[in-house]
């Protein structure tokens, strides 16, 4: 009998990851990942689909196996194994399904790429240590004078950095490239082999400033000195090679971070750098958890490259020439998210969601245009019923416009209790798509409940200007942006007055302390890596200079009114919401004293509070922590606000 999803059915799900392309454009080899809820352990293993139809075929058992890369004769597939130690590169023979270890670092290594010539494979990885460690009973000190001695989901961090390898297929003999006192990301292969490119943050005072910039290094110098590509005060992300090996395609923006990430076209021999993507008014994703996209793509006649960017909450495909000019969306408007491209043979194989499914891998056939469906994962939900998100817009009093999704059984009548669930960032974005994160808001929905998804001002997707209308201006800017929803929610007969809850991850987490202490609106709230005093977060987060000194105006020293006006805890002493608290216990993004700090309050003013501390999860529990983590967060929402807005 069909029903609606709910949060106990976290383990019946399987979503695709990572496709890779194989270079005749035959098929592609992909991740499936699965949750054994009973093992609390999350499962990737590796799948191979023809593109000119037929069966998906399991090449890897159950375990943790992901980032395939096809070697240039398409005989071998490279791929990250992960067991109880560090993850170090296999290679999978496509014929005879035998796998065999290539690397074994201590530091483990990262995702393989193979040289043009398939000899070889590059990858980042921590660098070994000199010599011989000292031995501490709790380990040795960590000393730093600078700020990026932390980062969530790695905590503190010893003195080794993250550098470019290289290790040959045959022999399995490794070598470090790169050397420093910065962590090398991103590298790529030159299609002559001679080169590789990379993006680092190698100034001085980048724990500061947040500059990063490309570098090539070439492999026929003795010294191996990174030559920098570009200007060493912007901002430099994933990158790829021009399809003649002349220049670089870089995510970036030549004014530095907190601007659009764009795309740059970057000459390595003058450092000339063309902002492609400047006209579009659009922000390029080049993927992260969260946020969906993709590292740019050239097409093997070396002309064009495809890349994603974020419209109206979607993340779409656009292909434009190397060298700029027109730009073309890949894919007719469809409601779906976009990622992950892999390019070869004139395909596009790539990842994309709807509101009927949580992901599957198409793939797309440049000269006809036609997409093909490659994955049905959707079929293993069976009678399982996903509710829909239908979209529609909501006129603010100062005449902004806000775009939102409405969730609610489409036979349901009268008004219904309200949960408001806002997006985490701010530069995030809601869509129509449907994601397997928020179950909670399918089992809401079976139970009688509205879910209202809103992107108020800050929200990526609808220019930058809209973007960057919260900055310095948290909570202030857009606390209308929710509550005039729920205002015509309430007068359309949708949602009760009463029974509204209001919910939130990351920034989301924010503005739920923000708007409960701003106003008694809400019955109840459910606060996800919560930042409630924006003065200790600036001095607590791993991601100072973004925050402080971009979202919030500058140091709290130089703007102590302007922090107060935004800071949630500064009238905490309003709050009469009943607030659940869920919170990583190694989030250094958002610390974990924001959520202690609001719950202590909350607490000694006698308001019904309660926080919940997930051991060992980072910022992105919602999507890295074990299966049971994330079960318990789904669970708890639901149980919160029916309790108290039910």
């Amino acid at each position: 009998m069909e029903r609606y999803l709910t949060v106990d059915d976290i383990g019946r799900i399987s979503i695709p990851e990572q496709p890779a392309i194989s270079p005749d454009g035959s098929a592609v080899a992909y991740v499936v990942r699965t949750d054994d809820l009973g093992a609390d352990r999350t499962e990737r293993s590796l799948w191979l689909v023809p593109t000119g139809g037929g069966e998906p075929r399991r090449l890897t058992p159950p375990g943790g196996d992901s980032s395939p890369a096809w070697s240039p004769d398409g005989q071998l597939i490279a791929f990250l194994r992960t067991t109880d130690a560090a993850p170090q590169i296999w290679l999978l023979d496509v014929e005879t399904l035998e796998p065999r270890q290539l690397t074994h670092r201590a530091g483990g290594a990262g995702a393989p790429a193979f040289s043009p010539d398939g000899s070889r494979l590059l990858f980042t990885a921590a660098a070994d240590p000199a010599g011989p460690a000292a031995t501490w009973a709790w380990g040795a000190p960590v000393v730093s004078r600078r700020l990026d001695y932390f980062a969530d989901g790695d905590g503190v961090l010893s003195t080794s950095r993250r550098h470019v390898h290289v290790v040959d297929i045959g022999g399995g003999r490794c070598e470090q490239i790169t050397d420093g006192d910065w962590n090398a990301v991103g590298a790529a292969w030159s299609p002559d082999g001679t080169r590789i490119a990379f993006s680092a943050a190698m100034g001085a005072d980048a724990d500061l400033t947040r500059e990063s910039a490309a570098y090539v290094v070439d492999l026929d110098d003795p010294e191996r000195v990174p030559r920098l590509a570009g200007s060493a005060s912007g901002s430099a992300g994933p990158l790829t090679w021009t399809g003649d090996g002349t220049r670089l395609l870089v995510c970036g923006h030549p004014d530095g971070p907190g601007r659009f990430t764009g795309l740059l076209l970057v000459d390595p021999g003058d450092g000339t750098t063309h902002h492609l993507t400047e006209h579009l008014d659009q922000q390029v994703m080049y993927g992260a958890p969260g946020y969906p996209g993709s590292t740019p793509r050239v097409v093997a006649d070396g002309g064009t490259v495809l890349f994603c960017v974020r419209d109206g909450g979607y993340v779409v495909p656009y292909s434009m020439p190397e060298a700029g000019g027109p730009v073309t969306p890949l894919l007719a408007k469809s409601g779906r998210n976009v990622s992950s491209l892999s390019v070869a043979a004139g395909l596009v194989a790539f990842l994309g969601s709807d509101a009927e499914t949580f992901g599957d891998v198409f793939a797309l056939d440049l000269a006809s245009g036609e997409t093909t469906q490659l994955t049905h994962h959707r079929a293993q939900l069976g009678e399982l019923r996903l509710a829909q998100r239908h979209e529609r817009t909501f006129r603010i009093s100062d005449g902004t416009t806000v775009a939102g999704w409405v969730m609610r059984d489409p036979d349901a009548s009268g008004p219904q209790p309200l949960l408001v669930d806002i997006h985490g960032g701010p530069h995030n974005a809601w869509n129509g798509a449907a994601e397997s994160v928020h179950l909670y808001h399918h089992e809401l929905v079976a139970r009688g409940w509205t879910v209202l998804l809103l992107n108020p001002r800050g929200s990526d997707g609808y220019g930058e200007a809209f973007a960057q209308a919260v900055s310095g201006r948290w909570g202030t800017s857009d606390a209308a942006d929710i509550l005039e929803p729920i205002d015509e929610l309430v007068a359309e007969g949708l949602a009760d007055d009463a029974r509204v809850a209001v919910t939130g991850f990351s920034y989301g987490g924010y503005l739920t302390c923000y708007l409960t202490s701003r106003t008694g609106r809400f019955a109840a709230a459910v606060g996800g890596g919560v930042i409630s005093d924006l003065r200790s977060a600036a001095g607590t987060t791993d991601n100072r200079r973004a925050l402080s000194t971009t979202e919030w105006g500058g140091a709290f020293w130089e703007n102590a009114d302007d922090y107060a006006a935004m800071s949630p805890i500064t009238r905490v002493g309003d709050v009469r919401t009943p607030t659940l608290l869920l919170h990583g216990g190694a989030d250094v993004r958002c610390a974990l004293d924001q959520a202690r700090q609001w719950h202590t309050a909350l607490r000694e003013l006698g308001v019904d509070t309660e926080i919940v501390v997930y051991p060992r999860a980072s910022h992105d529990m919602l999507f890295d922590s074990p299966p049971r983590f994330r079960h318990d967060y789904n669970a708890r929402v639901v149980d919160w606000v029916t309790r108290y807005a039910g």
